[in-house]
């Protein structure tokens, strides 16, 4: 496991410990590698920084599989996979839809162009050229033994990105929450142990090349998704709905600001409308909702209700006042027509 400490990587070993693995990670050493694990550290991006993946305890060493998760500069992925193409059987690139030409069509499959990258890119480049160049790298030393996995949005234990984290803090804080809608709003996302798992899975499988690894749209609706969020924190939230018109109209933006949605458009198309039957053929399976939202509360009161905070990542979520503004707006509206879609119990 390159990485292996924090979300995703973390999930990934996590998952091959539970199935009796021997797992290798080699990390910085920033966090503690998990209880069970062989740790080499080393700086993938410093020179000289991968000889503990070639020296010492692991001179001569051979591994059946890597998973990597790498999403900076690609000539990091580059020159590991270089260093482990002899020694490793398959290379698992932990890889994002976000490489597919933006806007894509809804339905889009693994079949869509991409952006243009390459596997020297330093950290002057964008996610998208990140991710892409990752993959051209573990394809130039991997080739067919290289498994592209195009993850889309990741929730569930260990986020430190902060989307579900938010929604769980601001549905613990109570009173009126904006809730974007429509609740049936059809959402795509994969629980981090699900995305850990059919990993695993493909990669000890054989299979190669690229794979959109995310929920089926509409696995969830943001109805289901808040309503399990206000559940799990002790119901003392309730959700005042509005439509996609009225969150625009009070200058919140989708995504950032309301982590998770997006409204109807090309962001939706790109975000929740992703074709995934390659990837559910060769055996992901998605747990449901419910169970996702609970484990992540339980792990955010297990770490003291604060998530972990990538730092080269943007933090999201509403800020209180801007959101008390839109819904007042929204209520001062009612009388002439109405903009929210109504107060009540929280959807089941």
């Amino acid at each position: 496991m390159l990485g292996g400490t924090e979300f995703v990587g973390r999930a990934v070993t996590e998952a091959a410990l539970a199935r009796g693995w021997e797992v290798t990670v080699f990390h910085r050493g920033r966090h503690a590698a998990p209880p069970g694990t062989e740790a080499l550290l080393g700086d993938r991006t410093a020179d000289g920084g991968l000889a503990a993946l070639t020296e010492g305890a692991a001179a001569g060493r051979a591994w059946d599989l890597v998973v990597d998760t790498w999403s900076k500069a690609p000539a990091a992925v580059r020159d590991s996979a270089r260093v482990l193409a002899g020694r490793v059987g398959r290379y698992v690139y932990v890889s994002s839809g976000s490489v597919y030409r933006f806007p894509s069509a809804a339905g889009h499959d693994e079949n869509w162009p991409v952006v243009d990258a390459s596997p020297d890119d330093g950290d002057d480049v964008d996610y998208a050229r990140a991710k892409r160049g990752g993959e051209l790298a573990a394809l130039d030393a991997f080739g067919e033994r290289a498994l592209l996995v195009r993850a889309g949005l990741i929730l569930g234990p260990y986020e430190n990105i902060g989307r579900l984290p938010w929604w769980l803090g601001r549905m613990a804080r109570g009173g009126t929450v904006l809730a974007p809608g429509p609740r049936e709003l059809a959402l795509q996302y994969v629980d981090v142990r699900d995305l850990a798992a059919w990993c695993l899975d493909a990669g000890a499988a054989g299979l190669g090349g690229p794979y959109n690894v995310i929920s089926p749209s509409g696995h969830a609706t943001m109805g289901e998704l808040l309503a399990a969020c206000a559940r799990v924190t002790g119901g003392g939230a309730t959700l005042r709905w509005l439509d996609a018109g009225a969150v625009l109209a009070a200058g919140i933006e989708p995504w950032t600001e309301l982590p998770v949605w997006a409204a109807a458009g090309e962001l939706y198309d790109a975000l929740h409308r992703t074709d995934v039957s390659r990837a559910v053929a060769a055996g992901l399976r998605c747990r449901p909702v419910e169970q996702t939202v609970a484990d992540t509360w339980r792990w955010l009161q297990d770490i003291g209700g604060v998530a972990p905070h990538r730092p080269d990542r943007s933090r999201v979520g509403l800020d209180p006042a801007k959101e008390a503004q839109a819904l007042r707006a929204a209520a001062a509206g009612e009388g002439g027509g109405g903009a929210g879609q109504g107060r009540g119990p929280v959807p089941g």
